[in-house]
């Protein structure tokens, strides 16, 4: 061999070598590109419009001085809520820790024209927390909570998180209905009248034993099902339009101990499995089911969750709540899904066969009395989970929820056409579960009869292309959804139209003439409210 070959050889292999720790190098950067938590909260924008009317609101030219006796957070400024394109200017932010905090701000207000919010959490995605220039009340700080054991009650100021309330009761008592995940704040809860994983107990409405709430002149009252029942109807699932939430009085449940059991079936025989497995079966204490997302199935198989009471169990050997584990695991591969094709199908595999083989039991298997490969945890487990998985630090990209409701016999035709539109229209989709949802009392109800609902997640880019797929995508399920008889979930994006709005919710014009009579003077204010007006008055 010559000089000139083997100099040739030695930098090919230098140059291969090169290359190689270059795309070890890319690949290690992206790896922890997906799995970084977020530097800070995201702000990328805002839709602007809804159906063709516009949602920003000059600023006013000569806005009050702010109250120095108020405990300000933000005199001005902007906010935004989880699906960081609702970035909205507003007045300013006030820091409730109290209820005086609550009648003086509502007093501020009602001496200069201003128009007050209520946030907590926001993971409403529509502007339901706020509005342009408006006096903003942050309920985080208001969390008080107290346990009566005796009347299997938990009273909770309205910025208490499903979170702290599980930290209360546990390990004696267990939340009867809330989110299966608790990182929502109760006021909001109520405010949406969400539903989670307890497919017997129904939603947030059939837990509240009552409410204490403020009404915009500043009075102050109870409301439930036997006392005030049309404002409690209201205000459950009336978005904060009806009343200052300032106490509410929930139902509780024994805690119990579970063993957790999977299930993968195909997505069709869904309804027979329900009727055979699930609807009646008095041991089953909780229940959810997680549909593919695979692309080369999706929607055609699923993962169903069964936690079955398990008698012979130690109640004693119930463990302290536990908080999530592998973090940054789950977010990278929730990330990398977004990519689509093999990274999709690999999360669903992880899903649906490789999540059973590394699950942790919380409570000792010794506990079981001989059910040797039981994985048992309290009823309070399932749902304590922060999901700090979801929240990622990429710029440009955000994840939106949308909820269809529709009739359980409409299931056999409803989610393969489902599954239609979103191939058609290409959607990211990051998860997609089916729940159980009961005839609804309230006002504004997304349940007039019992129903089975579609909870998607949604992957978004956030330009302008991004935004017009995302409402494309939107308004063809909210068709299909109406089209078997259902109705879309109101705290989402405002991709809607009018003529969807009202033939999802007929009752909107006698809600919204119910929340003229109880704030004739238009105090409490959102951007979804101020949109869901428009609409209405639309020609």
């Amino acid at each position: 061999m010559n000089e000139s070959t083997r100099n040739s050889g030695i930098s090919r292999r230098r140059l291969f070598g090169a290359v190689a720790l270059a795309a070890a190098g890319y690949a290690g950067w992206q790896a922890k590109r997906l799995s970084d938590a977020p530097a800070a909260p995201k702000s990328l924008g805002r839709v602007e419009d809804v159906d063709g009317i516009s949602l920003p609101l000059p600023r006013p030219a000569n806005p009050p001085a702010h109250d120095p006796a108020l405990p300000w957070l933000a005199k001005g400024g902007e906010t935004n809520d989880a699906s960081a394109l609702s970035r909205t200017p507003v007045y300013g932010i006030v820091a409730v820790s109290s209820q005086d905090d609550i009648a003086r701000a509502l007093a501020f207000a009602r001496a200069n024209g201003l128009k007050v919010s209520f946030s907590a959490v926001r993971h409403s995605m529509g502007g339901h927390a706020f509005d342009d220039h408006a006096l903003v009340l942050d309920m985080r700080g208001f969390k008080a909570i107290r346990v009566n054991e005796a009347e299997r009650t938990v009273t909770v100021e309205p910025g208490a998180t499903w979170h702290d309330i599980q930290n209360a009761l546990h390990p004696r008592f267990a939340v009867k209905s809330m989110q299966s995940s608790d990182i929502f704040s109760v006021g909001g809860s109520v405010s949406v009248n969400a539903h989670g994983m307890d497919h017997r107990f129904g939603s947030v409405a059939g837990s509240i034993r009552r409410l204490r709430v403020m009404l915009a002149d500043g009075t102050v009252t109870e409301c439930s099902r036997e006392k005030n029942p049309d404002l409690f109807r209201h205000v459950v699932g009336g978005y904060g339009l009806f009343a200052a939430i300032l106490q509410a009085t929930l139902d509780v449940t024994g805690n119990a101990v579970y063993r957790t059991e999977r299930k993968v079936v195909a997505a069709r025989d869904f309804p027979s499995v329900f009727a055979r497995e699930i609807e009646a079966a008095a041991d089953l204490g909780l229940f959810y089911g997680h549909l593919s997302t695979a692309p080369s199935s999706l929607m055609e198989e699923m993962v169903l969750y069964y936690y079955r009471t398990e008698p012979a169990a130690d109640p004693a050997s119930i463990a302290p709540l536990g908080e999530p584990g592998a973090v940054r695991a789950k977010r990278l591969l929730l990330n990398l899904a977004k990519m689509g094709g093999a990274f999709a199908a690999l999360k669903w595999q992880a899903e649906k066969s490789l999540e059973p083989k590394f699950e942790s039991c919380t409570v000792p298997r010794t506990a079981a009395m001989g059910q040797g490969e039981a994985c048992l945890v309290s009823r309070n487990d399932p749902m304590h989970d922060s999901v700090p998985y979801l929240f990622n630090d990429l710029a440009g990209d955000t994840d939106i929820l949308h909820e269809y409701f529709f009739p359980r016999a409409a299931y056999g035709a409803f989610i393969p056409a489902a599954a239609r539109v979103l191939k058609d229209h290409a959607a990211s989709v990051l998860n997609a579960s089916l729940r159980v949802v009961h005839a609804e009392d309230t006002a504004l109800t997304y349940a007039p009869a019992p129903a089975f609902s579609l909870v998607l997640y949604v992957n978004q880019k956030t330009d302008a292309r991004g935004h017009a797929k995302m409402r494309t995508l939107t308004r063809a399920l909210i068709d299909l959804t109406l089209s078997h008889g259902g109705r879309f979930f109101l705290p989402y994006q405002l991709h809607y139209t009018r003529a969807q709005l009202l033939a999802s919710y007929p009752e909107l014009p006698a809600f919204l003439a119910r929340k003229d009579h109880y704030d004739p003077s238009g105090l409490f204010t959102s951007t979804w409210y101020r949109a869901a007006k428009a609409l209405v008055a639309k020609t």
